[in-house]
């Protein structure tokens, strides 16, 4: 893949690979990557949390229960 990037994300990029230590652009754009999947984990996370506090959750047992009915999974013995 080729990519036309502008010259001031190209410039940013050869920033890392000689300041700090990069080995070529792809290794940058794997961890920049990979930052921004974090980060959208820690807010999925953040929002369970919320929704926890403000008590929209629902017993395990009940979901547990609607899963398997819908399923058609039997209960553990």
């Amino acid at each position: 893949m080729s990519l036309d990037l502008p010259s001031d994300v190209s410039a940013a990029l050869n920033n890392f690979i000689v300041h700090e230590g990069y080995r070529d652009e792809v290794q940058v754009i794997r961890e920049a990557l990979s930052a921004l999947e974090y980060r959208r984990n820690v807010a999925a996370i953040q929002e369970g949390v919320d929704d926890m506090e403000a008590g929209r959750y629902r017993p395990f047992e009940e979901v547990d229960a609607e899963i398997r009915k819908k399923f058609g999974f039997k209960a553990p013995e």
